[in-house]
């Protein structure tokens, strides 16, 4: 078949695409609030709010994007190995829960020297050679837009689809989408379709009524799946035979999913090959969900669903009435493991047997709903480095660095079980 030229709606040309304000701008560096590091545990334990995958791209690439050039973190002490921040002697320093879109950028490329941009009281950007901390060390200047940002760990699937539109118009702007097999059926706009060189589906379900669909490089979607967007996957993963996913949802790179997934995240090189449900949930990377694991995203009496807090040390009101199970990067559950509304686990966990387990699982707990107890560092460590090779990477010393500090610093939360 030829290659079809991909083109938009009006609507999504008036909206989305339009031109950078300033494409040459002063060199861009992400930081972040310990409050909001905080919130977004446990998947910020493990990487920097700017990477975290809101949508096909995390909030760093749409940086990236939309100014044309790398952009760097500013960061905590123990990623800065992995994650290092490049300053120039002139720099702005943009808030890393926020989104970038035109009437921002152009009033961050509007700021001088020593001027920070404020909105209700929190510094979104500032222009200096060096970052500090307090507002109060700048020029004030009042910022009276709009600002979407990612401050709550809810915040990540419930932004999914916002996320999945804005990401699939800048990346197919201009672009031609490689053919689509005679094999697929497609619901709606087969032009909110876009399939990346190398992409394969056949004998699936395509349905862009609800949003488009974006099939990253090399990735597959295997015969009988059916595909509602917003969605995306990214690539080199698998959306295995029969798959049912609801969008808006999002699959990042080296994935291998099936069963049954409504409005979540999985951020990468995680699993959940198997039959099973996943709803209103957020997956980190290097996890893996055992056959028939599910989670409940709904609670029997329909009440507003409640999560653990580490920042408030504390359950907290979401405010939302389905709500699922986020996992922290490394962790990982045996068959059948069933998760309650509102479960979070942290890194390296490993849950498996009969029952549910807690709705609050520390970071390198071993256990289910029996009980829990410690899952020993250098166990943990090896896993991680064996699911390092699988993939052809190197579980090297900043990795296992980073492992470390996760540990040492979640010993309070361990304790807590016995």
């Amino acid at each position: 078949m030829r290659e079809r030229l991909f083109c938009f709606p009006l609507f999504f040309n008036l909206i989305f695409l339009t031109p950078n304000y300033d494409r040459q701008m002063t060199n861009l560096v992400l930081f972040e609030l310990e409050e909001d590091v905080q919130s977004l545990l446990p998947f910020t334990f493990t990487r920097p709010i700017a990477e975290i995958r809101v949508g096909i791209l995390n909030i760093r690439e749409k940086w990236e994007k939309w100014v044309g050039r790398k952009v760097s973190i500013l960061t905590r002490g123990y990623l800065q190995k992995k994650f290092r921040a490049e300053l120039e002697g002139d720099n702005l320093f943009v808030n890393a829960c926020v989104w970038p879109d035109e009437e921002l950028l152009h009033a961050i490329n509007h700021l001088q020297s020593g001027d920070a941009l404020v909105k209700d009281g929190c510094m979104i950007a500032c222009r200096a050679g060096s970052f500090q901390m307090d507002v109060s060390k700048y020029n004030e200047v009042t910022y009276h837009g709009q600002i979407i940002q990612t401050t709550r760990l809810w915040h990540i699937f419930n932004m999914a689809g916002q996320g999945i539109e804005t990401d699939f118009a800048r990346l197919t702007k201009g672009r031609k989408s490689a053919a689509l097999s005679s094999s697929v059926t497609v619901i709606g706009n087969p032009e909110l379709i876009f399939m990346e060189e190398g992409a394969v589906a056949e004998a699936c379900t395509f349905n862009t009524k609800s949003g488009p669909i974006y099939i990253a490089a090399d990735a597959e979607v295997m015969e009988g799946s059916h595909v509602r967007g917003p969605f995306s996957l990214g690539e080199h993963s698998q959306l295995k035979l029969a798959s049912k996913i609801y969008g808006p949802t999002v699959i990042g790179p080296h994935c291998k999913v099936g069963g049954e997934v409504n409005n979540s995240v999985i951020f990468g090189y995680s699993n959940k090959a198997h039959d099973g449900f996943l709803g209103n949930s957020v997956i980190g990377e290097w996890c893996n969900l055992g056959a028939d694991s599910n989670n409940s995203n709904l609670k029997n009496n329909y009440a507003p669903v409640k999560l653990w807090s580490y920042h408030k040390k504390g359950f907290v009101n979401t405010g939302l009435q389905f709500c699922g199970l986020f996992m922290g990067d490394h962790s990982k559950c045996g068959i059948n493991t069933m998760f309650n509304t509102g479960t979070v686990v942290g890194v390296s966990a490993n849950i498996f047997g009969a029952g549910f387990p807690r709705n609050f699982i520390p970071s390198f707990a071993w256990g289910g709903a029996q009980g829990f107890s410690e899952y020993r560092m250098k166990d943990a460590a090896e896993v991680a480095q064996r699911v390092f090779e699988r993939r052809g990477l190197v579980f090297d010393e900043v990795e296992a660095e980073i492992f470390n500090h996760v540990f040492e610093s979640t010993a309070d939360f361990r304790n807590s079980m016995q």
